[in-house]
């Protein structure tokens, strides 16, 4: 029978480190001299342990009582309708999930989430309190869905985040991490932010001010300017494409000679988006003397003779002389020079033509994509819709392109510039000429829902495809982009699409099926989204 430890009070104090190093050796090999005699040593060395961590915990001070965590600031917006909290709840549930990798015909719940927010948003609502995690989690995993959900969530988003280091990409993707910034008329505390705070903290100081006092924020930018980081210079400067003014040329001017060439490069974009720049009127002049009419054809056309050389003074304009692999140097050098040239000038070197006849002038020596491809870039930084329009050309051209637009990428850049009527009717020009097998890009530029109009063309479309027995996968992508973007008015024009059609010779087996379920699909759709804009209550 094994003997009673010795009590407490008898019990030699032996240091803990020594306890423990005695264990890890092992009795066997070395009996620690301070063990109690009369009993095995491997049993005193526990009884000892045992004892020694009684009075550890006995005697082990409480620390200090951390600090409350200061509440959360007061969210002023009025709480959202108890519907809408529910279809909340249900959007930030588990998605559906396919069935024998088909999608069957209920809705996509994650993919309905980004426009809800956007109707939440528009309407002011505020979130309820116990959907924070889960919106908070959704956003983290999806990065397209931060802007929004941050915006919804209010200012106990950022007080959460401050809590749980999973959220803490709220405060990166907050301007200044969730900071409050002074008021714009609050110089001395704007001047200390500007001088003595973190770098997000600066930037979206000087973004805000620029929002409101543009020459403000230039002024405050100059003030530190010289002793700036480069890459920091080259942050800071991007704020001023907001608000972009002529006062700004001569700051921009000065940052033409900066030590960084990202700067310089940034500057010279930002100055000849100022057609009135002395740098854009120094472009013009470059490209001019590149660009002009052959009068001694029998029909007027463009010669192009492009620069034999990057001169200094080019390069300080952000002309970047290396062009990249695969690039001739003189083709590079003269892309750089007409996007850079103010579009207002062209008119007037080429025989006082209007856009569009300038863009359906022949061009000598293979010259014309590269001239073209180069306006493209000038009218979107310009954001000149007259030159868009004619270098998208007719969307029921021959060609899927337009006289100017080299690539999709390009057509969307310029159908950008368009207001939203104006594109929606030249999409739905392009679907109705050249089906759906390209619009898809396009269709990403045009404002949501999409115009009756479009909607009809992207329906009529998709009603072909069908007809004709192709797979419904094919046209996946269109399919989603209409589930998010059209009318939901259009879901009982789609009723008539859900029936599963008869199969010919020529069709797809299996095809009738699969349409009928994603039309299915579309439709319940659609009615859903008419019934979150109903329960978020109509503008």
């Amino acid at each position: 029978m094994t003997a009673a430890p010795a009590p407490p009070d008898t019990a030699p104090d032996v240091p803990w480190e020594e306890l423990v190093t005695a264990a890890l050796l092992g009795t066997g090999r070395r009996t620690p001299p301070w063990l109690p005699p009369g009993r095995e040593a491997p049993t005193a060395l526990l009884d000892l342990a045992a004892v020694a961590t009684v009075r550890r915990r006995a005697g082990l001070r409480p620390a200090p009582a951390a600090a409350r965590p200061v509440p959360a600031a007061p969210d002023p917006r009025p709480p959202l309708p108890p519907a809408a909290v529910r279809r909340l709840a249900l959007l930030l549930s588990e998605r559906p999930g396919a069935v024998g990798g088909r999608r069957g015909a209920a809705p996509d719940l994650m993919e309905l989430l980004p426009q809800w927010l956007s109707l939440a948003n528009a309407r002011g609502f505020a979130p309820p309190p116990e959907a924070l995690p889960a919106l908070l989690d959704a956003a983290r995993g999806r990065t397209d869905l931060r802007p929004a959900a941050l915006a919804f969530a209010g200012p106990r988003a950022l007080w959460l985040a401050r809590l749980n280091p999973d959220w803490r990409f709220a405060l990166r993707s907050t301007p200044g991490g969730g900071c409050e910034l002074p008021p714009s008329e609050d110089g001395d505390r704007i001047r200390a932010l500007w001088q003595e705070g973190l770098f997000a903290e600066r930037v979206a100081l000087l973004a805000a001010l620029r929002t409101r006092q543009p020459s403000a924020a230039r002024e405050l930018l100059a003030s530190t300017w010289a002793a700036e980081r480069a890459e920091d210079r080259l942050m800071l400067l991007d704020s001023l494409r907001t608000g972009l003014e002529a006062a700004d040329e001569p700051f921009l001017e000065q940052a033409l000679s900066d030590r960084s060439r990202n700067v310089r490069a940034t500057a010279a974009e930002l100055l000849s988006a100022l057609p009135g720049s002395a740098l854009a009127g120094r472009m013009a002049a470059r490209a001019a003397a590149c660009v002009a009419i052959d009068r001694t054809r029998p029909d007027p056309a463009i010669v192009v003779e492009a620069p034999h050389q990057c001169d200094p003074g080019m390069e300080r304009d952000g002309v970047v002389p290396n062009p990249p692999a695969g690039r001739g140097e003189r083709s590079w050098w003269l892309g750089q020079l007409v996007e850079a040239a103010p579009l207002g000038a062209w008119p007037v070197r080429l025989g006082r033509r209007a856009p569009d006849e300038i863009v359906a002038l022949p061009v000598a020596d293979d010259w014309r994509d590269e001239l073209h491809a180069a306006w493209c870039r000038a009218a979107v930084r310009q954001r000149d819709p007259g030159w868009s329009r004619a270098l998208l050309g007719r969307p029921s051209a021959p060609e899927a392109g337009g006289p100017g637009a080299v690539s999709l990428a390009e057509r969307a850049k310029l159908l950008s510039i368009l207001d939203a009527a104006d594109r929606a009717d030249w999409v739905a020009g392009f679907i109705a000429t050249h089906g759906l097998s390209e619009a898809f890009q396009l269709l990403g530029v045009c404002a949501v829902p999409w115009a009756a109009p479009l909607g009809r063309a992207v329906v009529d479309a998709l009603d072909i495809a069908r007809d004709a027995g192709s797979y419904p996968w094919s046209f996946s992508g269109v399919m989603g982009l209409a589930e998010r973007c059209l009318d939901p008015a259009e879901a009982s024009r789609l009723d008539a699409l859900t029936a599963i059609p008869d199969e010919t010779e020529d069709t797809s087996p299996g095809a009738g099926g699969y349409w009928a379920e994603a039309f299915q699909r579309l439709t319940t759709t659609l009615r859903l989204r008419a019934t979150m804009r109903q329960e978020l209550g109509e503008p």
